[in-house]
């Protein structure tokens, strides 16, 4: 097997498109293409490190040297593909708040299915282990089922909460007995007060 040709079976076994790895490489989809069929042979070397990182594979399987294509344990996973999530605010994990935050990303995997990030503050869901700082993957949507946990917004602030829907109230309730729920009635429901922002998704924690 030649360099290009581990280059497309690894491609294809990871489900990336020759545009999706161009892309990432900063390269036209020509050139991959060019590469895997063997009109380019030789890759250069300062590419290589980068094609093997977008393949989830190392430069020695790419060239031939290790047939197995990683170097890791075989109780290791790899990382997937990663990419630069902005964070769009702060939503609070206690008393409702918002706070506009610039200038901030957050690494994470590609193919999380969510629509934007917000940054928790406060304590009030360290029982479902989402803590102080953690970033929270949501997904856009105006309704969740029971027991969610959403963003929600009241007023207009916002809040990281477990909504419950009952016949002539709603119930935003904690993960941490210490918070008190948010109990929403009467003129508190309609849209200009409250409203489902999205549904939680994922989220993401830091060691340190």
């Amino acid at each position: 097997m030649t360099t290009g040709q581990r280059m497309k079976m690894r491609r294809k076994e990871i489900g990336l498109s020759a545009e999706r790895v161009a892309e990432i490489l900063g390269i036209s989809p020509a050139t991959v293409y060019r590469y895997e069929k063997g009109d380019i042979e030789k890759v250069p070397g300062d590419l290589l490190q980068p094609i093997a990182q977008a393949l989830q594979t190392t430069p020695a399987y790419l060239m031939g040297w290790n047939p197995s294509g990683s170097s890791l344990p075989s109780n290791v996973i790899p990382l997937p593909q990663m990419r630069e999530w902005k964070v769009l605010g702060a939503t609070a994990c206690g008393k409702p708040l918002h706070r506009e935050l610039l200038d901030e990303t957050v690494m994470a995997p590609d193919d999380i299915k969510a629509d934007v990030v917000f940054r928790c503050v406060g304590d009030s869901m360290i029982n479902a282990r989402i803590f102080d700082g953690d970033a929270v993957f949501v997904r856009l949507q105006p309704e969740v089922e029971n027991g969610q946990i959403a963003v929600v917004r009241v007023d207009d602030e916002y809040t990281l909460k477990r909504v419950y829907l009952h016949e002539d109230y709603v119930e935003l309730r904690p993960e941490n007995p210490v918070h008190k729920a948010i109990i929403l009635r009467g003129h508190q429901l309609e849209p200009e007060y409250f409203e489902v922002v999205g549904l939680a998704a994922a989220f993401m924690s830091s060691l340190v």
